[in-house]
Parts: C-alpha cells; sequence; structure tokens
C-alpha cells in the first residue's frame, strides 16, 4: 500500500497503570506505541476505538483543554474495560509549536 496523505500529527501512547494479567492483549506499564494513523502492533482494538475520536480531535485542529486538560497535547485515559491507563501525546509533525500548519513549501518532500 502506498499512503497519499501527508500526516501532520503522530501520536505516542504509553502505559501509565496497568499488568499484563488484567489486560487481553497483555498491556502493561512502561508499554509505548508510537503512530500516525493506524493501529500499531499489538494494540488492543477495543482502546484504537476510542483512541482514534482523541487523534481526531487533533487532526480536526482541536485540543485537550475543552475536556479539561492543562495540556492542549496530552491527556490520560482509560481502556474501555478499565484496567489499564494511558498517557496520549499528540506531536506536530509539519507543524509548528503551536499545532499549525506549515506552508507547502515548508514541508519535506517525500
Amino acid at each position: 500500500m502506498r499512503a497519499w496523505v501527508v500526516e501532520d500529527w503522530k501520536f505516542e501512547l504509553t502505559v501509565i497503570e496497568g499488568k499484563a494479567s488484567n489486560c487481553r492483549v497483555g498491556l502493561e506499564t512502561g508499554d509505548v506505541f508510537s503512530f500516525s494513523y493506524a493501529c500499531p502492533d499489538g494494540m488492543c482494538p477495543r482502546v484504537m476505538t476510542e483512541l482514534f475520536t482523541w487523534c481526531e480531535v487533533i487532526r480536526c485542529g482541536g485540543d485537550f483543554t475543552y475536556r479539561g486538560m492543562t495540556e492542549k497535547y496530552e491527556m490520560d485515559l482509560s481502556c474501555p474495560c478499565g484496567s489499564i491507563r494511558f498517557h496520549l501525546k499528540a506531536i506536530p509533525i509539519n507543524r509548528d509549536e503551536n499545532g499549525n500548519a506549515l506552508p507547502n513549501f515548508a514541508r519535506p518532500m517525500n
């Protein structure tokens, strides 16, 4: 497959609380996933269904302060079954430090 969209956000999801014995896919504290759009290998699909919504908030120009978080691009959330807690961080790619898109001429060529 060949992606045709230039992604302008990447996301880092870190397990901040939980034991492998309590998780159906074995996630535990310290596990880290990095992704832009696709579901990363080893990620629980139930988590991804909720996570995708929060990633779309960022992609569409929102931020997590509207959800009561103190950081624009960081938030904590639980998995749907409540056994694992995560920290999600959105990292701008092809955007400035304020999340504004860089002009096309400033973007790296693939």
